[in-house]
């Protein structure tokens, strides 16, 4: 009962050294077994032969562990194989480690996002037999992807940038990965795959391998404005709608402030901005939500823009990004046709009067991707759950995790993700 391997009990246990190690003899309890050949039951012990079997530690120290295996002889005379070993589920077949000890590897690594290596170390096997582990967890725990009406598509870096000395000379490599999330709302939503590149080509790739019938439910793919990806979706998913992820408009337009700020800055003092300029010394109040500001906050910032904006640029963009906001408000419960229709009037046409490069060419950017934003007007799906899974790759990404190549990286975030929601 304290040893816990069901199916055996203990015959002795002996501690053999100073580090606690202990030395147990185990044998099953069930007294007879089928022959695998035949299927006869026998009892006839023809020989006790010694394994020894890797298993967890006990007690604080590691184990020993030996198991007296039975040799049957097979009761029927005209079975071919004559004699046969016992077999337990504690430890499968040809396996020289228990089946809680190779389940406990594979945890380990996945569950706390552990290097290989850390883990092999710590129960002391060889890093091929965790790695066995782990890509055998990650068969049975990673089904093929359930079909789902809404699915969310981004690019994360597989690893930093490298060079590579290559014939024609040093070459960059900047290896990117495709995650493909579920952002069904009535499920709890989990990475439903990974591809290999940032193009329209990798996740036309990936769909092309699922069922037909998962690529039949699609209805709502939502994205980054990201030209290739919407020519690979609307190829692979000619039926569903495109949504563009309001969060990265905002991260245009607030970009469109800081590159005015900076040309403003440049023009006037003929340097780039300071600690004494009151605009760069408040450039975060400038990229604040309008909405959001306090009374204080907003005298600030026409203090700001009276005493360092004397063209009425840095004010213009400022403007034209808070008219994207509203607009972009508009969003789910509040869609109204109507509405939307003024608010992008008043956007468009306050880029048009800002008359700036900065400005023209956000405008240029949503008037090319306006089916896009209308449909997230309109649906209100966004791609935050699979901004939030990029930060689950990114950690592991940061351990290192001792695979040598994508395809086991890609595994390693798949299980580290299914056995944590799984916990």
């Amino acid at each position: 009962m304290l040893f816990g391997l069901p199916g055996f009990r203990v015959l002795d246990v002996r501690c053999i050294d100073e580090r606690g190690t202990r030395w147990v003899l185990v044998e099953t309890i069930e007294p007879a077994a089928g022959c695998p050949a035949c299927g006869v039951i026998s009892d006839r012990v023809h020989e006790r032969p010694l394994m020894r079997v890797k298993d967890l530690p006990v007690g604080g120290g590691p184990v020993q562990l030996w198991w007296r295996k039975r040799r049957y002889r097979c009761g029927e005379p005209a079975c071919p194989r004559q004699s046969f070993t016992e077999t337990s589920a504690a430890v499968p077949a040809r396996s020289r480690l228990t089946g809680r000890l190779r389940h406990r590897l594979a945890t380990a690594v996945a569950r706390s996002n552990r290097a290989v290596a850390d883990v092999a170390a710590e129960y002391g096997v060889a890093w091929w037999t965790v790695h066995r582990a782990l890509v055998a967890a990650a068969a049975a725990l990673l089904p093929a992807p359930s079909p789902t009406p809404r699915i969310g598509v981004d690019e994360t870096r597989a690893r930093s940038v490298r060079w590579l000395l290559a014939d024609a000379g040093w070459r960059r490599s900047d290896p990117w990965m495709t995650s493909i999330v579920d952002l069904d709302p009535s499920g709890g939503g989990t990475i439903l795959g990974l591809a290999p590149g940032r193009s329209g080509a990798c996740i036309e790739g990936w769909l092309a391998m699922q069922d037909p019938a998962f690529r039949e439910a699609v209805e709502v793919v939502a994205i980054d404005p990201s030209a290739p990806y919407a020519a690979g979706l609307r190829r692979a998913l000619p039926g569903a709608r495109i949504v563009v992820d309001h969060w990265h408009l905002v991260r245009l337009a607030n970009a469109v402030v800081t590159e005015v700020r900076q040309r403003v800055a440049r023009e006037q003092l003929g340097r780039r901005g300071r600690r004494l300029d009151p605009a760069w010394a408040h450039r975060r109040l400038l990229l604040r939500a309008g909405d959001t500001l306090s009374p204080a906050a907003l005298a600030r910032l026409r203090q700001v823009l009276a005493l360092d904006d004397p063209s009425g640029e840095i004010g213009a963009a400022w403007g034209v990004k808070e008219l994207l906001r509203q607009l972009l408000a508009t969003s789910g419960p509040r869609y109204s046709r109507h509405l939307v229709a003024h608010q992008l009037h008043r956007f468009l046409d306050a880029c048009a009067l800002a008359a700036m490069p900065e400005t023209d060419r956000l405008a240029a950017t949503v008037e090319t991707w306006w089916p896009e934003i209308e449909g997230f007007l309109e649906l209100g799906v966004t791609n935050a759950r699979t901004e939030g899974f990029n930060r689950v790759i990114k950690q592991v990404k940061r351990v290192g995790c001792g695979f040598r190549n994508q395809d086991n990286y890609q595994r390693r975030i798949m299980l580290h993700v299914a056995v944590s929601r799984a916990a």
